[in-house]
């Protein structure tokens, strides 16, 4: 390993302590890597601003610090066991090249800062990746519901109940991936905020420019407190990963719709075959692997969000409990984007069978629709409610005449799709 930006003379290290001081965090920090450069950068910069750096020194530690970030992306640079984590490897290689100018970038600045603000970063990223997805699948699904309308068995506690359509099925998940996109962005909105210059959690004696560090970073606001600074971490990305989850449950509930609809007892669905896989001794398999690891990968985000909530159990000020903040939160955004990443396509190429739908619609499904006709005509619902019940048998009713009549504000008599592209378009601007 390196030197330690901490060590001080005299004082032996333990390999197997350092082993488990640095436990993941080189591996880990690949993930933040980039961002970390970025941010060291903007440093650098507000560095010259105030005259800590010359010209020369800046453009040199510039210069170092995009090589740096072009050696990582194509293999060059390896963040490997020589170093104790990310932020100790990009000092060590500007050390190496620059001499005492690498040794000066870290002037005013701290690993908790520096950790807070590469963090806040990819969060940022990958928070707008979720944002995106979740607008994708709100307009594909939208789309869908748009097309043929398909008479589908509506379910309550998994007994056959009203008659449905797949153009309701869709237009449900759409407007929640409309909601889930919303909450997305506002959850970016929320943690678009600049730590870098706080420091240790209490400031500098240096008048940094960090107003313009966050406009550099392109940050909508200045974390003001250094002390908030420091309580902001984990507290962010519970939030980022509560918006995760809402989604991902959303997906979850989805997920759990298919598991049921591609099997032989339902039949409702045919999935892309890319989307299954074959059984490693039953020749006649075909496993609707994906969805089932749709619907478990909220385990994942659900995991990350409580280990990090149990981290916080801290008082104000820095402490390395939060270290093991990272593995969670890297884990729980990888399972989850990586779900619903694959979500639109599905959607897009399922199939129904409009035959097997058809065939479990059962005379009891329109009950409701008897007791509502009668208490239209007069009768006391109850009353009609009670006649339905065991009436029901001889009426020659047809799902889409079911379906036609249902026009109750969102139902399939009366979708109000052109609302929710409207709420997408607003989404949009």
């Amino acid at each position: 390993m390196s030197d330690l930006l901490w060590q001080k003379s005299g004082i032996a290290v333990d390999a197997r302590i350092m082993r488990f001081l640095a436990g993941d965090d080189v591996v880990l920090d690949r993930e933040f890597f980039l961002y970390d450069i970025v941010a060291s950068a903007a440093h650098v910069d507000g560095l010259l601003r105030i005259g800590i750096l010359t010209g020369e020194e800046a453009s040199a530690l510039e210069r170092e610090l995009e090589r740096l970030a072009y050696d990582f992306r194509n293999g060059a640079f390896v963040l490997d066991a020589r170093y104790e984590d990310g932020h100790s490897a990009i000092e060590a290689r500007l050390t190496e090249r620059l001499g005492d100018t690498g040794r000066k970038v870290h002037t005013g600045r701290s690993r908790n800062d520096q950790v807070l603000v590469a963090t806040r970063l990819w969060l940022k990223s990958k928070v707008g990746e979720l944002t995106a997805v979740c607008r994708e699948i709100a307009c594909v699904c939208l789309d869908r519901a748009a097309g043929e309308a398909l008479p589908l068995p509506g379910y309550s506690h998994l007994q056959r109940a009203v008659v449905s359509s797949t153009a309701m099925w869709f237009a449900g998940f759409a407007e929640g991936f409309i909601d889930n996109a919303q909450r997305a962005r506002d959850t970016l909105a929320w943690i678009d905020a600049n730590p870098l210059g706080t420091a240790a959690g209490y400031g500098v004696n240096l008048k940094l420019d960090r107003d313009h560090t966050t406009q550099s970073l392109g940050f909508a606001r200045l974390q003001v407190s250094p002390t908030y600074a420091q309580l902001s971490r984990g507290k962010f990305e519970i939030a980022a990963l509560d918006a995760l989850g809402t989604a991902v449950l959303d997906l979850r509930r989805l997920a759990w719709d298919l598991s049921l609809f591609t099997t032989a007892e339902f039949g409702f669905v045919a999935l892309p075959a890319e989307y299954t896989t074959g059984s490693s001794i039953m020749p006649n398999k075909r496993n609707p692997d994906v969805v089932e690891l749709m619907r478990a990968s909220y385990a994942s985000v659900a995991a990350a969000r409580t280990e990090i909530e149990q981290l916080l159990s801290l008082p104000s000020g820095y402490q390395r409990d939060l270290q093991f903040s990272k593995g969670g939160l890297v884990h729980g955004f990888g399972r989850g984007l990586a779900a619903l990443e694959l979500l639109p396509d599905l959607l897009r190429r399922m199939d129904w069978n409009a035959d097997a739908m058809r065939a479990a619609i059962d005379p009891a499904m329109y009950a409701t629709d008897v007791a509502i006709e009668q208490a239209v005509a007069g009768v006391p619902f109850r009353d009609a409610y009670k006649l339905a019940a065991t009436s029901i048998g001889g009426d020659a009713r047809t799902p889409e005449a079911s379906l036609d009549a249902r026009v109750s504000p969102g139902a399939a008599g009366d979708l109000r799709l052109d609302d929710l592209r409207a709420r997408l378009e607003e989404f949009d601007r």
